[in-house]
């Protein structure tokens, strides 16, 4: 996303732009315009949303149809990329969140914030913390120009281990012996989020290049989607802030002390992952994706957890939903920041 890259579109240029437009758009319509969200809400399963999957079906498609199956088995001959995705998002970043969080809501902020509220904000934080991300890391991974068969394997791997390691995190870290996960939901969501996705595009792919050829494939019909996936992006903020518009414009004062301990977490994690990947010599294609998925969080899983266990009008539903809000925006700078830094990388092998 470099602003002066020759290729760039205007739409591409001022995407952050774009996307604060459609947060505060989403947050108005929240406010004034409830009966959308209301009538929106009709078409949810599990606490999932049928029309954000749709929206993210719309980000993550194009990007699967990049995705070689001959690459991924490929992924093994560089392992480094995962290892570093795994031990960042596992044994770093769940406890870097929990410090962090501790130090701001209990110490810095302790004149504004109860102890009962912080121990409230403090487990937003955590359910954030223990969730990397799944759905909008592909998104990150294209615009940094990832390797895509690389990304898929990363993200399926962190959500085999969420499954095993979500509940055992979360309970360590805030002593909760009730926590209880909608196995529903997270089932679901990789489900839509990336096993569905990922079929469409790859058979897709498979279907075209044996019946148009490579030269249609790559030059005619992925062109196609240039922007599809920008535009699935910001239509999905529009839906997530319409239906969280009023938590937010409730709670001005206590959504900018919360933001300040997860961007942050933000700006660290994704430092910690992306500076060691350069360090092992790792090309830029996967160090950067890396870093975003650090970085990121699977915001679905953790607002349907904070619901389920704590209540909708929670305080701790209330920091997750706040994670949401500060994501893309942060996520769209750190793009930026890893897109101004391959100097920081050797050279992608396959060029």
């Amino acid at each position: 996303m470099k602003e002066n890259c020759p290729g760039i579109s205007f739409f591409e240029k001022y995407l952050t732009a774009w996307v604060v437009l459609c947060m505060l758009g989403g947050i108005a319509i929240g406010r004034y315009l409830p009966g959308i969200p209301r009538f929106l809400n009709r078409f949810e399963y599990y606490q999932v949303s049928v029309p954000v999957a749709i929206l993210i079906w719309l980000m993550i498609y194009p990007m699967m149809m990049k995705v070689d199956f001959q690459s991924i088995r490929d992924v093994g001959k560089n392992p480094r990329g995962l290892f570093v995705t795994w031990i960042v998002n596992w044994l770093i970043k769940p406890f870097t969140m929990y410090g962090i969080a501790v130090l701001f809501f209990f110490v810095i902020f302790k004149k504004w914030i109860t102890p009962e509220l912080a121990r409230d904000y403090l487990a937003g934080a955590v359910l954030l913390g223990a969730a990397p991300c799944t759905a909008m890391v592909f998104v990150w991974s294209h615009l940094t120009n990832g390797n895509p068969a690389y990304t898929v394997v990363q993200v399926a791997t962190n959500d085999l281990i969420i499954l095993i390691a979500f509940i055992p995190i979360v309970k360590f870290l805030l002593g909760l012996s009730d926590v209880a996960v909608p196995w529903s939901t997270l089932i679901l969501s990789v489900l839509l989020f990336v096993v569905i996705p990922l079929a469409g595009g790859v058979l897709t792919r498979l279907w075209l290049l044996k019946h148009k050829g490579q030269d249609y494939f790559q030059n005619q019909f992925l062109p196609k989607f240039n922007h599809i996936t920008m535009v699935g992006l910001l239509l999905t903020l529009l839906i997530i802030f319409a239906f969280q518009g009023q938590v937010i414009v409730s709670n001005p004062l206590h959504i900018l002390l919360i933001s300040i301990p997860l961007i942050l977490q933000t700006f660290l994690i994704f430092f910690i992952a992306y500076a060691t990947c350069s360090c092992l010599g790792v090309s830029h294609k996967i160090g950067a994706p890396a870093g975003m998925i650090g970085a990121s969080n699977f915001f679905e899983l953790s607002v349907a957890v904070a619901i389920a266990v704590f209540g909708t009008s929670s305080p701790v539903a209330l920091a997750t939903i706040v994670g949401v809000l500060v994501e893309v925006p942060v996520m769209l700078l750190l793009v930026r920041i890893a897109n101004r830094t391959t100097a920081w990388f050797p050279p992608d092998p396959a060029q």
